[in-house]
């Protein structure tokens, strides 16, 4: 693959590899029952979703636990952790491809995106909030580091390769069909079901 972006190829190599032995545990998928439970709260049922930037499939097998009869989409740039994925959602189902090169062809009851708008190279940020907007039916649901201004922090000793900023307010300010229906935060320090310091916001399509 030939990508745009230095942080797109991070995410495809080694780094990207490394990544998937970290995020794989019995733990991680309590925790995510948990937060998932509580972010879908106002959906109701959905019957699709696509996630943008599914890595091995961790917050969709929560999703599927919680929702049995939805149909699962995702999109991943590393190629180890889209075959893993393929495992717990149809192989169809699977867009092994950067986000930036993800074409929006249908449409989801639900687009999520959960730890990745962090890892956009911001002047690309415009491009992924349209693919979230055009694969969205009904609910966009954000899941990220939030903070008030744009700001870049020190990832794992890399530089540039972590961004924290008001995502969800973005997308409200450049839709302005988009409502806030509801919004959370989970902290890491829970001594049940921690997530790493994230703000969820769930957005809704007039």
């Amino acid at each position: 693959m030939n990508f745009k972006t230095e942080q797109e190829n991070f995410w495809a190599g080694t780094f990207g590899d490394e990544y998937i032995s970290r995020n794989i545990s019995d733990e991680y998928l309590a925790s995510n029952l948990n937060f998932f439970s509580k972010a879908f709260n106002q959906i109701g049922s959905p019957n699709s979703l696509i996630e943008f930037g599914a890595n091995v499939g961790m917050n969709l097998r929560a999703i599927k636990l919680l929702f049995p009869k939805i149909e699962l989409f995702g999109i991943e740039i590393n190629k180890t952790a889209s075959e893993e994925l393929a495992k717990y959602i149809s192989k169809e189902n699977v867009f092994h491809e950067s986000i930036l090169e993800y074409l929006p062809n249908q449409k989801f009851d639900v687009s999520l995106i959960k730890g990745v708008l962090i890892h956009i190279n911001p002047d690309k940020l415009n491009e992924v909030y349209s693919k979230l907007y055009e694969s969205s039916n009904k609910y966009i649901l954000i899941c990220e580091y939030y903070n008030p201004s744009p700001v870049t922090v020190n990832y794992r000793g890399h530089n540039d390769r972590l961004f924290k900023r008001d995502f969800a307010g973005e997308m409200l300010d450049k839709y302005s069909d988009l409502t806030l229906v509801d919004y959370g935060f989970c902290y890491k320090r829970d001594k049940a079901f921690p997530q790493d310091d994230i703000t969820w916001f769930l957005l809704e399509k007039e």
